[in-house]
C-alpha cells in the first residue's frame, strides 16, 4: 500500500510540474493528495508540503518502522497497573468481551426484548430499562447454575487447565464435548438449551384446589415433576412447591 500511494503521489507531483495545464492551486493540489493518502489510509506514512505551484513528499520512515515491528501482532492496553490487571488478565477480560456482546444481544431481541418500549413517560422508560437489566442479571445467574444440564461448558477448571497460554485460541473441556456429542449430561438427563429448558419448566403449575360445597377450604397440588425439571430446581436451589 505504501509503494501504490508513493506511486499516485508521483504521479500528481508530475501533474503539478508539467508545462502543459499544470494542476495549480493549494487547495486543488491538497484535494488531489488527500484523495490518495486517504484511499489506503496512507497519511501517516508520508510527509507531504503542498504550495500554490509544487508539491513535494517522503516517507515516515520512523512511523513505518514502528508500524512494521508490531506487524501480526494485536496489542492490548490499559490504563490499570499490573497489581491491579496483569498481561494475562487482561487479555482474558479482552476475550470475555464476547459476553458483554451477549448480554446486549440478550437485551435487544431473543430472551428479553427491551424494544418496543410502548411507555412514554419519561421516569417510565428507564424504570422500564433497569426491569429488563434485572432480568438479564436473573438469566445469567440462571445460566451459570444450569450449565450441568446446558450445552455451555460447565467444567470451567479442566478447560482453563487445557489451555496452553491465554492467547491460545479456547478449547471446550472433554466434558462438555461429551456432553455436545451425546446429546447428555453426565447425569443422562437430556441436554438442553436455556430457552428449551425454559420450556420445560413452564410445565410446572401451581394448582389451587377447592373442596366441593366448602369454598374456603383449599389446598395446592403441585403436578409431579420431571427427572429433568426436579434436576433444574435442585441446580437453582429452589424448593418449588413452596
Amino acid at each position: 500500500m505504501i509503494d501504490a500511494t508513493e506511486k499516485k503521489l508521483t504521479a500528481i507531483a508530475a501533474r503539478v510540474r508539467r508545462a502543459k495545464r499544470p494542476l495549480r492551486g493549494k487547495d486543488k493540489i491538497g484535494l488531489a493528495v488527500g484523495a490518495v493518502i486517504n484511499q489506503y489510509k496512507m497519511a501517516k506514512h508520508f510527509t507531504v508540503t503542498i504550495t500554490d505551484d509544487n508539491v513535494a513528499f517522503a516517507r515516515n520512515t520512523a512511523q513505518i518502522d514502528a508500524e512494521a515491528a508490531l506487524d501480526g501482532v494485536y496489542v492490548l492496553r490499559t490504563s490499570l497497573k499490573p497489581a491491579t490487571l496483569d498481561a494475562a488478565a487482561t487479555v482474558k477480560a479482552h476475550k470475555q468481551l464476547a459476553h458483554a456482546e451477549r448480554a446486549f444481544r440478550s437485551l435487544r431481541t431473543v430472551d428479553i426484548e427491551v424494544r418496543p418500549i410502548h411507555y412514554r413517560r419519561a421516569d417510565r422508560v428507564p424504570a422500564h430499562v433497569f426491569l429488563c437489566m434485572l432480568a438479564y442479571d436473573v438469566e445469567w445467574h440462571m445460566r451459570q447454575a444450569l450449565k450441568p444440564i446446558l450445552f455451555d461448558d460447565h467444567d470451567k477448571a479442566k478447560r482453563d487447565t487445557a489451555r496452553t497460554a491465554m492467547v491460545a485460541k479456547a478449547k471446550r473441556s472433554t466434558a462438555a464435548l461429551r456432553k455436545a456429542l451425546t446429546k447428555r449430561p453426565d447425569d443422562g438427563l437430556p441436554v438442553h438449551s436455556f430457552r428449551s429448558l425454559l420450556g420445560d419448566l413452564a410445565t410446572v403449575t401451581h394448582n389451587t384446589m377447592a373442596i366441593a360445597h366448602q369454598p374456603d377450604t383449599t389446598f395446592v397440588i403441585y403436578p409431579q415433576f420431571t427427572p429433568t425439571q426436579a434436576r433444574a430446581f435442585e441446580l437453582l436451589n429452589v424448593n418449588a412447591k413452596l
